[in-house]
């Protein structure tokens, strides 16, 4: 923490990774040598270089390493001198809806249910359009980028120009398309919400940047159908599932009345849970939930500035984590924490 705290942030790469040196002939050229910063590799040792040397080649980091061992092995026109600043992998926004950065400061002090049906839905209804959401997603690429984020999973409409603009900032997105049980701002029915959706799986398929992804809202907001379809095309075309889970204390009573059992057993129930799922916030959830969510390997994301200004609750990260269950963290839309 003292090491983090005294070294200003210089910035953040895609993978650290040390590569031997050794079997590297004298003064390979590179394009770029990030030299004499306090290099955190990440990798499995979690080697930590206090006076590191980072080499990039094209899009590829290709050594890692002390820097006098690098600098004797590469040479490069163009360096970066990172000393007393730190060289880490980037920050990974496990959940967000990033054109809602233009909604920043929509209503404070509502709960979320208050908030997303009184102000955010009617908001989204009368504003969001593909121009609108280009623009959201060009500042908060700008804002992550600037914090040190370079990938991110996203939920919301017209994501297939959220995809577009995130390849653009040369970020990496795992972008989810939403389905949900009302009229939307791209997509007015679920039959549109599959076409555009199938239609955008397709086009991202193995591009090294985007991961195309299918956003069935929440249980509160898509009927049994809906998320089934949805849970459906996901794995024909074998994209991830982002989805809300259990984010607010009326989720977990609506569901009990509704269906007799928690979201978590609901969503499991269903066939929607599998390893290809990260749920966000997975706050009320029991020691039966957290079990499940560990056996089907389903990926839980914290986001705890989001939940402490709409005071849902504290997912309990300590135990899913005790439970095996695999725990990010994420900022979540920008209109649902307004400072993020």
């Amino acid at each position: 923490m003292t090491l983090c705290r005294s070294l200003p942030l210089l910035l953040t790469l895609q993978f650290l990774f040390p590569v031997s040196l050794s079997s590297q002939p004298p003064q390979n050229r590179a394009d770029l040598i990030i030299t004499g910063g306090t290099v955190i590799t990440m990798d499995g040792a979690r080697t930590i270089y206090d006076d590191g040397a980072v080499v990039v080649r094209g899009d590829k980091i290709v050594a890692v390493g002390p820097r006098a061992e690098v600098e004797a092995k590469y040479a490069s026109s163009q360096t970066i001198d990172a000393r007393g600043k730190l060289v880490l992998p980037g920050f990974i926004n496990g959940h967000t809806h990033v054109p809602m950065t233009l909604f920043r400061g929509l209503h404070d002090d509502v709960t979320l249910n208050d908030w997303l049906y009184k102000y955010i839905f009617p908001a989204e209804a009368k504003n969001v359009n593909e121009e609108f959401v280009r623009w959201g997603t060009r500042l908060a690429a700008a804002e992550q980028i600037r914090s040190g984020v370079t990938t991110f999973a996203d939920m919301y409409y017209f994501e297939d120009a959220v995809a577009e603009e995130t390849k653009a900032a040369g970020m990496r997105g795992v972008l989810g398309e939403t389905f949900i049980d009302f009229p939307a701002p791209d997509n007015k029915s679920e039959a549109e919400m599959l076409a555009y959706t199938e239609k955008f799986l397709k086009k991202w398929q193995g591009d090294p940047l985007i991961y195309a992804a299918v956003a069935p809202h929440s249980i509160y907001t898509c009927s049994q159908k809906t998320l089934q379809d949805a849970t459906a095309l996901a794995r024909k075309y074998h994209a991830p599932i982002l989805i809300h889970v259990a984010e607010m204390k009326k989720e977990w009573e609506d569901s009990q009345k509704q269906h007799g059992m928690s979201p978590v057993q609901y969503l499991d129930k269903i066939g929607v849970l599998g390893p290809d799922v990260v749920s966000a916030h997975c706050i009320f959830v029991d020691g039966a939930d957290r079990k499940t969510l560990a056996q089907r390997q389903v990926g839980c994301v914290h986001n705890p500035s989001s939940n402490m200004m709409i005071a849902s609750g504290v997912a309990p990260v300590p135990e899913l984590r005790a439970a095996g269950v695999a725990v990010g963290l994420g900022t979540d839309g920008p209109a649902g924490s307004n400072n993020d």
